[in-house]
């Protein structure tokens, strides 16, 4: 018996060693997976968003939907408040963000996806300033004044997750429009 616990600790000292080292060896993981998951999403709706024609912005499938130019503006600012909510980081407010939502639906299709980018650019930095330690704090949510509070983490999940739902929108409207979207298309040979 003595043997086999010998046996057992020789094997698994090794392998406990090599966790360690790689747990050192990746500051920062979680949050580093966070930014990572991120991308695929935000790619893709970019690539979505360039491959539609501007001519089709204003087309919704029914009449309660959001129109394609609303989801871009939609996802701008919802990306600068998600981002905000869990990073020191403050996005410059100018005039025209706070212009209704239906007036910014309008805009140029090349000026609502820049400033879709600029958004995801914007969460990359928040994400690049948060660290695994701070995942766990606890940030108010609910009215001012509630006291209620969530951790970190949950606003990063918030983040990813509607990320992965407007392009689950956006490729169902793509697909009505006949058209395919971007994570669909065939990949290139490598």
């Amino acid at each position: 018996m003595r043997a086999r616990l010998l046996l057992v600790a020789a094997i698994m000292l090794p392998v406990a060693a090599r966790a360690q080292q790689s747990v050192v060896a990746a500051p920062n993981a979680a949050t580093q997976a966070f930014k990572s998951f991120g991308p695929p999403y935000g790619g893709w709706l970019l690539l979505a968003f360039d491959s539609i024609p501007a001519s089709k912005y204003d087309y919704k499938p029914t009449a309660p939907q959001q129109s394609i130019g609303q989801i871009a503006q939609h996802l701008e600012y919802a990306n600068y408040g998600q981002c905000e909510r869990f990073s020191p980081l403050r996005h410059a407010r100018t005039p025209k963000d706070s212009l209704a939502d239906t007036i910014k639906a309008q805009w140029p299709k090349d000026t609502l996806i820049a400033r879709l980018r600029a958004s995801l650019v914007f969460c990359a930095a928040a994400i690049d300033s948060v660290t695994d330690a701070q995942l766990g704090d606890q940030l108010p949510v609910g009215a001012p004044g509630s006291n209620q509070t969530s951790p970190r983490v949950r606003f990063l999940l918030l983040l990813v997750t509607d990320l992965a739902e407007h392009y689950s929108q956006i490729s169902g409207y793509m697909r009505l429009l006949g058209m395919v979207p971007p994570s669909a298309l065939p990949r290139p040979a490598r």
